[in-house]
């Protein structure tokens, strides 16, 4: 059985990476997050996998809190992009 935990994390590893590639060539701001939280859940299934295959339970608390991390950047993100959108359709003042 540990074997097999092993074997899944590295095919996640190497999804992880492709997600990366997608990461470093997105066309848009908005694809690079998406790849970013692919990242994420992918790193987090890999670091849930060992930890369960090596018995170590504390790697579920370190889990948790990298899940939530991730939910608050997705949230940063989409806050960020409207700002962003807001200041691109007010008009200029003083001209």
């Amino acid at each position: 059985m540990t074997s097999f935990l092993l074997a899944m994390t590295f095919f996640l590893v190497v999804m992880v990476a492709v997600g990366l590639f997608c990461v470093l060539r997105g066309a848009s701001n908005a694809d690079r997050m998406m790849a970013v939280q692919l990242f994420g859940t992918g790193g987090i299934a890999a670091l849930l996998l060992v930890g369960v295959a090596h018995g170590t339970e504390g790697v579920v608390d370190v889990v948790l809190t990298l899940s939530v991390l991730a939910a608050f950047a997705a949230v940063a993100f989409v806050k960020a992009d409207e700002s962003s959108a807001k200041d691109e359709n007010r008009p200029e003042q003083g001209s």
